[in-house]
């Protein structure tokens, strides 16, 4: 085998490497993106059942309870099952390494020991629009 023909095999084998990269890459894109839905929709109805609970809901809000817990289903049905991790759960670090990372809280800060955190501002009345982006994980994928 000539000098040319080694150059090609190597050549070669370092792009399936780099089209195997690349599909790996866009199926943990995929996987991200997936779960920002799963954590979306959560989210949202999980604002329609708080607002419902303290009194703040419109006439609407069974209907789009209804809509969403469908949606649910049918994003489970597709994508496996959504868990729902505590929202008083210590905030395990880096996710395992080959999972598909939680939503994370970027540009948020930590508050100082001495002032109190904020509380989040209540989800929109509708649901027409973008779905909201999700600030929590959802477990595993």
């Amino acid at each position: 085998m000539g000098l040319m023909d080694k150059v090609k095999a190597q050549a070669t084998q370092l792009a399936d490497k780099a089209q195997q990269a690349g599909q790996a890459g866009q199926a943990k894109l995929a996987d991200i993106q997936s779960k920002r839905k799963g954590d979306a929709l959560l989210l949202e109805l999980g604002g329609e059942f708080y607002a419902q609970k303290v009194g703040r809901s419109d006439g609407g809000a069974e209907t789009r309870i209804a809509g969403l817990v469908a949606r649910l289903q049918a994003f489970e049905a597709e994508h496996g099952a959504v868990t729902v991790t505590s929202a008083d759960a210590p905030d395990a670090g880096p996710p395992p390494t080959g999972g598909v990372p939680s939503s994370s809280m970027s540009g948020s800060s930590v508050p100082s020991a001495s002032t109190p955190p904020a509380p989040p501002a209540p989800p929109p009345a509708s649901s027409s629009g973008p779905l909201p982006q999700a600030q929590y994980g959802s477990g595993q994928s």
